[in-house]
């Protein structure tokens, strides 16, 4: 019988000269590439993502006509997964078989995910403008500090010596009026 992919029955090794022949045949590897695609872009097929995910493509179709996935669709209307869908899939697998919960209880569990995901990034949004006016009012604080200096200076002459402070403008005026509180 011949092993996988030999079609004459020879095996690729016996036809370098045995096992120890080829060897340095063997060494001149091919160069493995690897592409690295974004994790939410639909290209596996049903086939494959169910393949994937361990499951029989007509659950994939029983998962989108339930709403629990929505895989992209080709410009020919040809079901797309991406390795986000793939890993979600294998999440639903998860919670039906170890956790025992029936789809109604995946849809309630996805869906309160996406509510909390969702909370989270309003409360990064908030803590966000939060910082940002902490840090317009600091700046607000040191140009209202900013401006009374310049326009407070110690009471001259004053008997005995004061620490009293007032008004530039006032220290200057010869006319000026103290109001005593």
């Amino acid at each position: 019988m011949a092993a996988f992919g030999d079609r004459d029955g020879v095996s690729p090794r016996a036809r370098t000269g045995g096992e120890g022949a080829g060897d340095a045949a063997s060494t001149q590897r091919m160069p493995v590439t690897r592409v690295q695609l974004e994790s939410d872009r639909g290209v596996f097929m049903i086939s494959v993502a169910a393949q994937l995910a361990n499951m029989h493509p007509q659950t994939l179709r029983m998962y989108e006509a339930r709403g629990l996935i929505e895989p992209q669709r080709s410009p020919k209307g040809t079901r797309l997964y991406s390795q986000e869908d793939v890993e979600k899939l294998r999440r639903i697998q998860e919670m039906t078989a170890e956790l025992g919960l029936n789809l109604a209880g995946v849809e309630r569990v996805l869906r309160l995910e996406e509510e909390i995901e969702s909370m989270h990034a309003r409360m990064q949004e908030l803590e966000l403008q939060a910082l940002q006016a902490q840090v317009r009012l600091a700046q607000e604080l040191e140009e209202v500090r900013r401006s009374f200096r310049a326009e407070l200076v110690p009471f001259p002459n004053s008997r005995p010596p004061s620490r009293e402070l007032v008004r530039a403008a006032d220290a200057r005026s010869p006319f000026r009026r103290l109001r005593k509180p």
